[in-house]
């Protein structure tokens, strides 16, 4: 009795432990997912608010905000890309490194561009801005480099996969048409001279076996075992 306790003792713990694990699991998940909705809520108001300020404040404020929005529009572009097509081509291992390592740069370029855009001496952040915007292209460029080769390179895998696939379905195509060349020979040869004035598609006619001059003897023939033998004839 005392071990059917501790049985049941032990599986009902090791229900409540397995209850927690899972209620921490999906707690995390929902963290995850609020974080994330959270984060994307506050990248689209920022990028709103870019797009504001370039087009709606002139001078520096507003080429500062150009800069940040083609910064951020790039390498997040590039993310996405290489995101996707990696999920299929481990080969893109190497250039998600790569794009790591960007990302540092584009990371740092933007807090500068961020900082600056609150500097109230807009004489000296004028004069940065040549730099800046030498910083932002190089980054850029490096971003659409490899956001470009990746969808070159998916491009060119569904173009080499199609055209397999093309010769296949001809090769199959053929396959499925191969009565038509062993018919052609058949109906060449049956509407040809020697088939006379028949029709090809006529049934084949019985042939006739020609007729011994002398009638064979009665007497002589033997029969198949399941035929009768005739009887012989009676006289009266």
């Amino acid at each position: 009795m005392e071990a059917v306790i501790l049985i049941l003792t032990l599986l009902f713990v090791a229900l409540a432990a397995l209850g927690v694990y899972a209620g921490v699991k999906v707690v995390r998940a929902a963290k995850r997912g609020v974080d994330r909705t959270v984060t994307q809520a506050r990248r689209s108001v920022e990028d709103t608010a870019l797009r504001a300020k370039s087009y709606g404040q002139p001078g520096v404020a507003g080429e500062l905000a150009q800069l940040r929005l083609a910064l951020r529009t790039s390498m997040r572009a590039t993310q996405e890309a290489l995101n996707a097509q990696a999920a299929q081509d481990a080969s893109l291992s190497e250039s998600l490194g790569l794009f790591q390592r960007l990302s540092v740069h584009g990371r740092e370029l933007d807090e500068d561009l961020k900082r600056l855009e609150r500097e109230p001496d807009r004489a000296t952040v004028a004069t940065l801005l040549p730099g800046l915007k030498e910083r932002t292209e190089r980054i850029t460029h490096s971003a659409e480099s490899l956001r470009w080769a990746a969808r070159d390179r998916a491009r060119q895998f569904a173009d080499d996969d199609l055209t397999a696939l093309n010769a296949q379905i001809d090769v199959e195509a053929g396959a499925l048409r191969h009565w038509t060349t062993e018919e052609q020979p058949e109906r060449r040869a049956a509407t040809g001279p020697a088939a006379g004035a028949g029709d090809a598609w006529d049934e084949p006619r019985e042939e006739k076996t020609p007729q011994a001059l002398t009638p064979p003897d009665p007497r002589q023939h033997t029969g198949y075992s399941w035929q009768k033998s005739a009887r012989p004839e009676t006289t009266n």
